[in-house]
């Protein structure tokens, strides 16, 4: 049995009401389902790297390897992005200063 559209757009919505308070299993989820199109989600392969890279910077390995898997499937220019993107989303938490050299 799969996983019906409602129950997957609350998944979603739970990770990324997790995400907005810094939980690192849930940047690590939301890059999951960017990089697979599950939980609602369509493919989007910068908004993966994004999260895999700030689930990376809150300690998840499993953050970081999937972000080096997926790069290798990006252009420097959407990398570029995703870094871009997640910075913002740091500036936006407010959250505690990070090594923005770590960002990658």
């Amino acid at each position: 049995m799969g996983t019906s559209l409602s129950a997957a757009t609350k998944t979603f919505g739970d990770n990324m009401a997790a995400a907005a308070k810094g939980k690192a299993e849930a940047y690590f989820e939301l890059g999951v389902a960017y990089s697979t199109g599950t939980d609602g989600v369509s493919i989007d392969m910068v908004e993966a790297h994004k999260w895999f890279n700030l689930a990376s910077l809150a300690g998840m390995r499993e953050g970081s390897l999937l972000r080096t898997e997926i790069a290798g499937e990006m252009s420097r220019e959407e990398i570029a992005e995703a870094q871009r993107q997640a910075r913002a989303w740091i500036t936006t938490l407010g959250a505690a200063p990070v090594d923005m050299r770590r960002v990658a």
